[in-house]
């Protein structure tokens, strides 16, 4: 296993990082199951596990599999989703001061460690100023508590002013962000990676298989385990995703690939990614995707894939894709009616 720089953080990475959200009980694993699988990717020079607070018990079981050897391990997890019991009101989400602190808390408790080594905003959050959320990692990184601190699918432009912020303050800066990143959704490739880049950010991708549709197992009209139990309905009933999936699928075949190791390959290939997060759920998913770990694709590979599907270009969006406040929200997007009648 050959590993890369988190950034200019000095923390050095696997090309493959574990993410433990399919590791939580509520996916249907036995914790001892998943424990088995922590320890196999550790084993195979995985050095990387990524968590959140909002995915259920995924923290516990990653407390339980790490005893013995927490030092082993760049442990990440993040924080801003709503509460994962459902019962903590408003202030209980969120990058205010108020609920980092308490947040943390919560997460070193649940893993049983003293510190955090990435410790993540999951989402960006419209409603605090960014300096209030840097001062407050800012305190934890000189209290110890946790290592360095990053973002996850921040638009590019509020990085930017999130430099800009932590410079003009005196803050510690955000040393990494955690975009989406696959074939099917190539748009960080035009502003968030360069930034990162820029401003030497590391970046760990999540989805590198487009929630499932790059493993092979969803073809047009296949009627899989994964269609029928409607898992991520909008994603697999896209026409455009199933048609480039049709396509790369004759291209792995050519290669002499499985689909899931093209798309693997294909996420670490960019200079500005650090890792991709594995998303096994079973002992089978993981031995598949460490079969990749060994797979680089050729130039031409990489060509025929641009042709495929256009660098900076998404088929189709992600149900879990984070939507701006000035998307989402209508009245951001259209004058009080008086106005537009008075025109």
């Amino acid at each position: 296993m050959h590993y890369r720089n988190l950034g200019r953080t000095g923390i050095k990475v696997s090309p493959y990082g574990l993410g433990a959200l399919m590791l939580a009980t509520r996916m249907g694993n036995a914790p001892e199951d998943s424990v088995k699988i922590i320890h196999k990717a550790l084993d195979a020079g995985i050095n990387l596990i990524d968590t959140a607070d909002a995915y259920a018990d995924s923290e516990e079981v990653v407390a339980r599999a790490l005893r013995g050897r927490r030092d082993e391990v760049v442990l990440a997890t993040k924080f801003g989703l709503p509460n994962r019991d459902g019962n903590g009101g408003p202030n209980r989400q969120g990058a205010s001061r108020r609920w980092i602190m308490t947040a943390v808390e919560n997460s070193l408790r649940r893993l049983e460690t003293d510190h955090i080594d990435l410790y993540q905003l999951q989402r960006p959050d419209p409603d605090t100023d960014v300096e209030e959320t840097l001062s407050a990692l800012t305190d934890l990184v000189r209290a110890g508590k946790i290592r360095t601190f990053g973002t996850s699918t921040m638009p590019a432009s509020d990085l930017v002013r999130a430099h800009w912020a932590a410079d003009r303050c005196g803050l510690q800066r955000f040393r990494a962000e955690q975009p989406p990143y696959s074939i099917l959704n190539r748009g960080i490739e035009r502003e968030v990676l360069p930034v990162a880049q820029r401003h030497g950010m590391g970046v760990l991708v999540w989805g590198p298989l487009g929630q499932g549709m790059l493993t092979g197992r969803v073809r047009r009209g296949q009627d899989t385990d994964v269609v029928r139990a409607g898992f991520l309905p909008k994603a697999f009933g896209d026409e455009r995703r199933l048609d480039v999936v049709e396509r790369l699928v004759v291209l792995a075949e050519e290669s002499g690939l499985s689909m899931s190791h093209l798309a693997m390959a294909f996420a670490i290939a960019h200079p500005g990614v650090t890792s991709a997060l594995l998303g096994p759920r079973t002992m089978e998913h993981l031995d598949d995707l460490l079969g990749a770990v060994d797979t680089a694709l050729p130039d031409d590979v990489l060509d025929r894939i641009d042709e495929i599907v256009p660098p900076g270009t998404d088929i189709g969006t992600l149900d879990q894709a984070y939507v701006p406040p000035a998307i989402a929200t209508t009245a951001l997007r259209r004058r009080p009616f008086a106005e537009r009648s008075a025109a």
